[in-house]
């Protein structure tokens, strides 16, 4: 449901919101938006030369009076996480604008994120400026909800026909301490009452006597309430429950206990069940269920599971982890003991009543000399520098877009990573950094499955602000410690990350290499040898890209570069990588082009041209414009024909220092101009990354092919290519983690 803005705040706010405060007209309105989207960005600071500051409320607004700075100029430094203003002759980022009462200005922001921050979720004064502007607004609680000023780390699941949310520790108003028993809230779902999740929340407390959000996990005796694993099961008698884990914190350090929680709809709140001697810390789980052999699991974690019963839960003999570690799978510091093959590399299987290979156990075993860091179940990396990721809380779901388990999670303070995988348990190898906040901390991070649009394409997420374990040194007024929405277009070019390309057992003497997909489809999971390599999937394309062909030579599998006259295994590509050859040929226009077409009048157009030059012709293999004829390159001049919405237009340029300049001109009229371009490898999957590297083919004596990273394959004994094929992304794993058997249930959470 492509829906855009304007129309999906129109259906929500309607032409006369009664939320549309009248203004006083004092306020000099200043809206501040996304560039890309038009679409108001929340959280811009603009601050005076004398550090006077305001934020966008989540309309991208502010309300701007002050005493002393209206009817005249006054100069704005422009600041937002993940995005970015231009700088002027001194380099400063800012605007220069003339507060005047009751008028307003427009400021366009450039975004650096590959997320797009939506609004604020929590807190006081999320609409704050727009009602002193006396713009519409979409909730019905846009200044002050529950008297909640602040609330960390949420979970929600669906619950009979509504959203159930959850959060930790809660500030208020009226005092300097909160809730520490967990907040709670209700909404309806989109669709059935509740707002399109990119306009927003109307969020119903559960609230005490005094109006203030009520605990939610009342205990006895003191303590920190920190919620998790939020699941729905049928009780005893077929009713469907609402449950939940508790860590019962001391403090951030010592845990006094665990419970099983079961809500009480009568009473609103959880009651415990069972408790647990255990003194492990909150970790923020946020399941999902999958069908394992035609049993039901709740996955707490990628490798912790139980069975989807209430009797399951309550035994924590029940849980499996996934794990490596010998016996009864218990992690002893030094003293454990892994489980290896003849090979001597771990085995990992589900154990009941194991350790959860959690981060503090990987570091632990890796420190102890037990574990080597590439014999970790999950291994990621960034995709532009090759760099580890240590993942830190986040979750994962399947999304049916993708058609493959995704995982968004924190890592550095104010990151967040996007990554997929085949399985709940991976391969997690490469990852992108999807948000990026300054000196500032965004931790916690959940995705919103039950508020994906458009089969999965946009998912959304949210995570705690705020200015705890970062280097901020001011907390940004009403945002800290709150909750903010972002949502990821995952046809976004720059997350075509690369996928697993499985090397199968031989058949018939012939090895073959396959994507997920292929695998699936033939239900061969347990036919796979390795992980041979990553590439970009067939259905990834993008510019920049090679395509790679699977081909038939003398009965055998072989990847071509380029398609010749054998026997095509498939016509469409089998994966896309990177050319072999990393320097460009200066002396030909093929390759990805940025360009910029100016008029006589200033206005100016940028687009992309992917063009392909095969001797002194040059065609066009990828723009938002099309070529109505075949253009051409001699010496170092092009001559290149375009359309762009029914008119055509003459291109002319020349090629110096890997430069185009030149002219061009509309066809049936006297308009036109100068036009430049530059060339650019936009290779946002990492083209020079470290891990790249050249994919070689290896003759094998008893015949059939090969293809490895591995410049010095010995084994078994086979000649190889002079030059590699193309590039494609090593595997930095020695252990192969699959959880094939997890089918997804779709619908789920």
């Amino acid at each position: 449901m492509k829906i855009a803005f304007p129309l999906a705040w129109a259906a929500v706010v309607g032409a006369s919101s009664l939320l549309s405060h009248a203004a006083t007209n004092d306020y000099f309105t200043i809206s501040v938006i996304d560039e890309q989207t038009g679409r108001g960005v929340p959280l811009v600071e603009l601050k005076t030369v004398n550090h006077a500051a305001w934020w966008t409320d989540s309309n991208g607004i502010i309300a701007f009076y002050e005493p002393g700075l209206m009817d005249q100029e006054v100069f704005f430094h422009v600041r937002s996480h993940g995005c970015e203003y231009p700088k002027d002759f001194f380099n400063f980022r800012g605007v220069k604008l003339k507060p005047r009462p009751g008028s307003s200005a427009t400021i366009k922001i450039k975004r650096l994120n590959i997320a797009e921050r939506l609004y604020r979720i929590t807190g006081q004064g999320i609409y704050r400026d727009s009602i002193l502007a006396g713009h519409p607004v979409p909730t019905r609680q846009p200044l002050l909800n529950g008297l909640v000023t602040g609330q960390d780390t949420v979970i929600v699941t669906p619950y009979r026909g509504k959203l159930y949310w959850f959060w930790g520790d809660t500030d208020r108003v009226g005092y300097a301490l909160g809730n520490f028993g967990a907040s709670g809230a209700t909404s309806e779902l989109p669709g059935r009452g509740g707002l399109d999740p990119s306009v927003g929340v109307n969020l119903t407390y559960f609230v005490a006597p005094n109006g203030f959000s009520k605990p939610m996990c009342p205990l006895p005796g003191q303590g920190l309430r920190w919620i998790e694993g939020l699941m729905t099961l049928p009780d005893e008698t077929g009713r469907e429950r609402l449950v939940a884990r508790l860590a019962n914190h001391r403090d951030l350090g010592y845990t006094h206990d665990w419970h099983l929680m079961v809500f009480n709809d009568e009473k609103e709140v959880f009651e415990s069940i069972r408790r647990w001697e255990i003194h492990d810390g909150h970790d923020s789980a946020h399941p999902f269920r999958a069908d394992v052999g035609g049993v039901q699991y709740y996955y707490l974690y990628p490798n912790w599971r139980v069975r989807a019963d209430l009797k399951s839960l309550a035994d924590l003999q029940n849980y499996e982890a996934l794990t490596c570690v010998a016996g009864d799978g218990k992690v002893r510091g030094k003293d454990t003991e892994v489980d290896r093959d003849g090979a001597a590399r771990p085995r990992y299987s589900w154990k009941a009543g194991a350790d959860r290979l959690h981060s503090g156990r990987r570091r632990q075993l890796t420190s102890a000399g037990r574990l080597k860091p590439e014999e970790n179940w999950i291994q990621l990396h960034d995709i532009e520098t090759g760099s580890p990721v240590e993942a830190a809380r986040g979750s994962v779901y399947w999304n049916e877009f993708r058609k493959r388990w995704v995982m968004i999670m924190s890592a550095k303070a104010g990151e967040i990573w996007f990554a997929e995988g085949d399985t709940p348990a991976g391969p997690w190898v490469y990852a992108r950094r999807v948000v990026s906040h300054d000196n500032y901390n965004f931790y916690n991070p959940t995705q919103h499955p039950f508020f994906d649009q458009e089969n999965g394409r946009l998912i959304y997420f949210e995570g705690t602000y705020t200015a705890s374990f970062s280097g901020a040194r001011e907390k940004t007024p009403r945002y800290d410690y709150n909750q903010i929405m972002y949502r990821l277009a995952l046809d976004d070019s720059r997350l075509s990350l690369p996928a697993p390309v499985y090397r199968m057992a031989d058949r018939d003497g012939n090895v073959r290499y396959l994507f997920r997909e292929e695998i699936e489809k033939e239900n061969a999971w347990k036919s796979i040898k390795e992980v041979a390599f990553f590439a970009v999937p067939p259905a990834r394309e993008r510019p920049g890209l090679a395509p790679i062909f699977a081909m038939i030579k003398e009965g055998k599998l072989s990847f071509e570069a380029m398609p010749s006259n054998a026997l095509f295994v498939n016509t469409d590509p089998a994966f896309f990588a990177l050319p072999a050859a990393t320097n460009t040929n200066e002396e030909s226009v093929s390759g990805l082009w940025q360009c910029a077409a100016r008029t006589t009048d200033g206005a100016e157009l940028k687009f992309d041209l992917q063009l392909a030059q095969r001797g002194t012709a040059v065609e066009v293999a990828g723009t938002s414009l099309t070529s109505s004829r075949a253009g051409s390159f001699e010496g170092d001049r092009l001559t290149l024909e375009l359309m762009r919405e029914g008119r055509s237009y003459l291109l002319t340029g020349q090629l110096q220092q890997g430069k185009l300049t030149g002219e061009w001109k509309q066809s049936d009229s006297d308009l036109k101009g100068a036009w430049s371009a530059e060339r650019i490898n936009r290779l946002e999957n990492g083209g020079d990354s470290p891990a790249v590297a050249g994919l070689y083919e290896y003759q094998r004596e008893g015949g059939g092919r090969l293809y490895s990273t591995n410049p010095d394959l010995k084994d078994p004994p086979s000649k190889r290519s002079p030059e590699p094929l193309c590039r494609v992304w090593r595997n930095p794993s020695t252990v192969l983690v699959l959880d094939f058997e997890a089918k997804p249930q779709r619908g789920e959470n």
